[in-house]
């Protein structure tokens, strides 16, 4: 089992739970309203090889 990455609870990460890598839907919607509202970023701008294996 993993840990939610919002509450930290054991979640399933299989794909018989929908909300993976969330434990329930809450989790799910309160981390994507953290997106929507800018509280989230990348922490560094995407260079175009990061795109490229080795």
């Amino acid at each position: 089992m993993n840990k939610c990455p919002r509450c930290e609870k054991n979640t399933n990460l299989s794909k018989d739970n929908k909300h993976r890598p969330f434990c329930s839907e809450v989790c799910k919607l309160i981390d994507f309203g953290d997106w929507a509202n800018e509280e989230n970023k990348i922490s560094r701008p995407v260079d175009s090889e990061d795109f490229y294996e080795d």
